[in-house]
């Protein structure tokens, strides 16, 4: 049975949304996060994170489950405009942002990846958590490791 077109996200509704750009080295993606502004104002997208060229190479396929996640099960991310990330999706992308910087080993990449596409979104959300807050490099660190990012 089709699901009503409805239950899918556009990128004004979404918590999360995802670019992928262009540069010299290949596609690259960019995340970004709704946050409100306060005083009744509209909230709005901030940049959260950057995937560089290898390693959105590495998580396209948990790239592409979250797009189709909050957009429909046969849509293809690609150049251009913003895509929607529901909760969970972007949470798990959000984390694997903040792993992968640095980072330059393509397998262990695409290990991390495959781990936090398996990862519950409420775990991530945790972990999202605490990595954007006080416990950031420590944070970083351990989730590397629980992910397998890091020998």
């Amino acid at each position: 049975m089709k699901a009503p077109q409805s239950q899918y996200l556009k990128v004004r509704q979404a918590p999360y949304a995802l670019r992928l750009v262009k540069r010299n080295e290949g596609t690259a993606a960019i995340l970004y996060r709704r946050e409100a502004l306060g005083n009744g104002k509209a909230d709005r997208l901030h940049r959260i994170g950057a995937l560089s060229p290898m390693a959105y190479l590495a998580a396209t396929p948990l790239i592409r489950e979250g797009v189709r996640a909050a957009e429909g099960p046969k849509v293809q991310p690609q150049v251009g405009p913003c895509h929607a990330l529901n909760d969970d999706w972007g949470a798990r992308i959000a984390c694997y942002s903040y792993i992968s910087m640095g980072l330059r080993d393509l397998e262990r990449l695409q290990v991390a990846a495959s781990h936090l596409a398996r990862a519950d979104g409420t775990e991530a959300a945790w972990w999202f958590g605490l990595l954007k807050g006080g416990m950031g490099a420590r944070a970083v660190r351990a989730l590397r490791i629980l992910v397998e990012a890091v020998a």
